[in-house]
């Protein structure tokens, strides 16, 4: 099958560009597993429910809408109910109407949220060091931070919008 137009045009990636490609790649599949093993382990806490939690806790009044939380925490809307509905049943967060349009919801950190956020700050704190920051000593962090912040700053991908079913035919 011949190629078309657009992959002649695109040009291969050099040995280094592959290699970090893949690391990449690599990164962000083997990161969020292992660091949440470790909040697992150690406070019983998803990644997805730390991040609800210290999303909430740097507000002013530590609450958020849930559209907002949701795009704070890089997950579906829904995908945060699930969340959040388990950290309400541990009494970490609540929800209540938002008072300037009643049919908003908020989220809302609890003292015990707070609390359990504080308590397994420094073991999560002690595994992004192990994890990520120990393998960056001889990198330029603020090269490097703006570069992913770039990647990040990219359109939202698949893995953002709800899955739909696949057909059957």
């Amino acid at each position: 099958m011949p190629a078309s137009r657009k992959e002649t045009r695109v040009r291969p990636l050099s040995a280094k560009e592959e290699a970090a490609w893949r690391a990449l790649g690599r990164a962000i599949v083997v990161l969020p597993r292992v660091l949440e093993a470790d909040l697992l382990e150690s406070h019983g806490l998803t990644l997805g429910e730390y991040g609800v939690l210290m999303n909430l806790s740097e507000q002013p009044d530590r609450c958020l809408r849930m559209n907002e939380l949701a795009s704070f925490v890089a997950i579906s809307v829904s995908g945060l109910t699930r969340v959040v509905d388990r950290l309400e049943r541990q009494g970490l967060v609540e929800r209540v109407r938002a008072e300037d349009d009643g049919r908003g919801q908020l989220a809302v950190l609890t003292g015990a949220g707070l609390d359990r956020l504080r308590a397994a700050y420094p073991d999560h704190l002690e595994s992004v060091r192990r994890h990520v920051m120990d393998h960056l000593h001889c990198v330029d962090l603020v090269a490097f931070a703006h570069a992913i912040g770039n990647i990040a700053a990219g359109e939202p991908g698949p893995a953002l919008r709800p899955r739909r079913a696949a057909r059957r035919t």
